[in-house]
């Protein structure tokens, strides 16, 4: 063999000898980058609009936007407001007493109870919803009766929530994932998806279990999801199913203030809730739906959901006495509860013409509703509650019962809600779809029947036991819409909407703040709230950009003075809040490897035409005048894999009631955290690590509530782990 034989056989040993030592490692760089891609947290614009189906933000005339998996998967959110802090229009609070999340969207409160599942109400898990069997949370601001139909709790008004479930997609998926939050909190979840053909199954469950940052307050999570699809051309089948059962003790409630100052802010860590307190929800739920291509521009439609829910809690209370040393009254409520619950829509949606085009969406939805609640007030004695201190609380006793309400053994009907909508649109394509104008109407009813409680007394005119029918409701109302799209050139869109919101308003309470009301149990007729609203919006398809400006006006059901009775109060709709704001946001990639989730809302919340001129003018209380968010990504092109986050989120002031003299400061929380993408096996391993309100600093979050001032704290610095490995 020449010497250039050897040396060329030589050469070309050694070459095959590195690219056989690095073919390794060029797989794990795809294995790392196709990982870390998918990874990423997105904002995607658009989602699924009611009536009008599954439509790009581009082409709508409202403001909507929905959060992906990862970024679920990614910041280990416990529960669905935690994942609505990336969104700058959304605060979090709580219901009296309980655990129920509500969202404060545009200033006006959705309940948990008037979250959507797939489109239909009242059958998502209501008070506390575990975010990680769903693949997307939907977030539309602004009013949507005409877009959803109205909400059964009345609430939404300011803008609606809809969840997504997980669905088998076109690549194979079985993941597993270890999780920790600190103080210890400990749990795992799965996700496997796989489709032959036409079907697809999907089956993910979550487990989680111990106690959180805050002292003395333990939760648990156990949830189960599965779903079954069909594409099989004209015909797409869904059957989604759900389980959930979680469980709060000694969750740190609201604190209302019965003073003229706002109290200190207790340790970030401080509990002052009653070891006995505490929650367990259970919800057993699921979709079936169908569509059919009837032609290439035509589609029916139907869905059908159902949902059977259990709650049992004792919950507690805390009234501030003495500002100053924290003195406080405590009291507690035991609450048995079910519901059953029924929704269905079905339509016909159909594109006709070609230089003038027309999609007409119409069809009906029902809701159906029936709650069973007992009651069983805590107070001790003449509703006298207990001695606590915020700043140092003590376990006592559960007091003895003041008032039952109720069979506490087996709750017998309180409610029953029947909600009825007859829909049709007609969205108006001009210019190539460059211009788009959407008219449309939605005629609703509401049927409530409520029955007693317990017995009637001697002061009660007409005698009825306990069960009876006392009370029916029969209202109903057309809520139309308008709204206007142009698509100047690619990317850009301006929009102009007028909506309106929808809402049975409660009957006449038999107290408030410990006054009595005169016309207790009196009914209302249905009120709509209006929206104005004008916006742009700009997409490259890297990145996203909007703008908002709005005004909604409602009516606002309030209390005042008696003027045949001043010790009383009279409830009803005698004024309006008026709130008037802007919505900035952007979302996307602004280089290779850097991420942005950003905004910011101004909200102007008056109250207008108060009752005989009364806090005429005010601020309402629990709207921040300001927030701003921005979670940040940055893939560090210098140790591949490795990915640092950070957020901060920005509130700022608000009034803590109608008179205004009692005020919340601003304020500012940030959080840090990084995940690094390692191959085990061939197989990418995600270690997460992260750390929320890193300087764990201590804030009244949020000051919202329906009749008095009761303060949310922020939640303390919290340590979240996990790891996933995908097989």
């Amino acid at each position: 063999m020449t010497m250039f034989r050897r040396r060329t056989v030589t050469r070309l040993t050694v070459a095959a000898g590195v690219v056989a030592l690095a073919a390794p490692a060029v797989a794990q760089d795809d294995i790392i980058v196709t990982a870390q891609r998918g990874n990423q947290t997105e904002v995607a614009r658009g989602g699924s609009l009611g009536i009008l189906g599954d439509k790009a933000a581009e082409d709508v005339p409202f403001a909507v936007k929905s959060y992906n998996s990862a970024l679920i998967l990614n910041q280990q959110p416990q529960t669905l407001g935690q994942v609505l802090e990336n969104d700058p229009s959304v605060r979090t609070s709580y219901g009296f007493g309980n655990a129920a999340e509500q969202f404060i969207i545009r200033g006006f409160a959705l309940f948990g109870d008037d979250v959507g599942l797939d489109g239909l109400y009242g059958i998502a898990p209501r008070q506390l919803i575990a975010p990680e069997l769903y693949d997307s949370v939907q977030v539309l601001n602004g009013s949507s009766a005409f877009l959803n139909g109205a909400a059964p709790s009345g609430s939404g008004l300011g803008g609606s929530v809809n969840l997504m479930p997980k669905r088998a997609g076109t690549r194979p998926l079985t993941r597993l994932t270890a999780n920790f939050t600190s103080d210890a909190h400990i749990g795992g979840s799965f996700d496997v998806a796989r489709r032959s053909g036409d079907v697809g199954l999907r089956i993910n469950g979550v487990g989680r279990s111990g106690d959180v940052s805050i002292d003395g307050e333990f939760r648990s999570t156990y949830t189960l999801g599965g779903a079954l699809d069909y594409d099989g051309g004209p015909l797409r089948l869904s059957l989604d199913l759900g389980y959930q059962r979680v469980k709060v003790r000694g969750l740190r409630p609201k604190v209302t203030v019965g003073t003229t100052v706002i109290p200190r802010v207790p340790k970030a860590d401080s509990n002052y809730a009653q070891p006995w307190t505490y929650t367990t929800l259970r919800d057993v739920f699921g979709i079936v739906k169908a569509e059919y291509d009837v032609a290439d521009n035509a589609m029916l439609y139907a869905s059908f959901g159902a949902r059977d829910g259990m709650e049992d809690g004792i919950y507690g209370g805390i009234t501030i006495l003495d500002a100053a040393t924290g003195a406080a009254n405590g009291n507690a409520l035991y609450v048995p509860r079910t519901d059953n619950n029924e929704a269905a829509q079905a339509g016909l949606r159909v594109k006709l013409g070609e230089r003038v085009t027309h999609e007409i969406n119409f069809g009906g939805a029902i809701n159906w509703q029936v709650n069973r609640n007992a009651y069983d007030f805590l107070y001790g004695p003449g509703f006298a509650g207990f001695d606590t201190n915020l700043y140092n609380a003590t376990p006592v006793a559960i007091p003895s019962s003041a008032l039952v309400g109720g069979d506490l053994d087996d709750p017998f009907p309180i409610s029953r809600t029947r909600l009825t909508s007859l829909f049709a649109s007609d969205t108006i394509g001009l210019w190539d779809d460059r211009i788009l104008v959407t008219v449309g109407l939605r005629l609703q009813a509401i049927r409530a029947k409520g029955y007693a409680a317990n017995d009637s007394t001697i002061f009660d005119p007409v005698p009825f036991s306990a069960g009876d029918l006392i009370s029916e409701y029969n209202e109903d109302a057309v809520t139309p819409a308008f709204g206007l799209v142009i698509k100047p050139i690619e990317g850009l869109s301006f929009y102009a909407n007028r909506m309106q919101g929808f809402e049975k308003p409660d009957a006449a309470p038999a107290s408030i703040g410990g006054v009595a009301v005169s016309n207790s149990g009196a009914l209302f007729a249905p009120v709509k709230s209006k929206q104005y609203e004008l916006g742009a919006k700009y997409g490259t398809g890297r990145f996203n950009a909007s703008i908002a400006l709005f005004q909604i006006d409602r009516p606002r059901p309030s209390a005042v003075a008696d003027p045949a009775d001043p010790t009383r109060a009279v409830y009803g709709l005698f004024g309006e809040q008026r709130n008037k704001g802007v919505e900035l946001s952007v979302d996307g990639e602004l280089t290779e490897g850097l991420r942005l989730i950003a905004g910011a809302s101004l909200v102007d919340a008056k109250l207008r035409r108060t009752y005989g001129g009364v806090n005429q003018g005010n601020d309402a209380p629990g709207v921040p005048e300001y927030l701003v968010n921005a979670n940040v990504e940055w893939d560090m092109p210098f140790v591949p894999g490795f990915t640092m986050t950070g957020r901060v989120v920005h509130t700022g002031k608000q009034a803590a009631n109608e008179a205004n003299t009692l005020t919340l400061p601003s304020w500012t929380r940030f959080d840090l955290g990084a995940r690094y993408v390692a191959v085990v096996a061939d197989k990418p391993l995600t270690l997460r690590f992260s750390v929320d309100n890193v300087a764990n600093k201590r804030y009244w979050a949020s000051a919202f509530d329906t009749f008095r001032p009761d303060l949310l704290q922020g939640a303390p610095r919290t340590f979240k782990a996990s790891a996933s490995i995908d097989f």
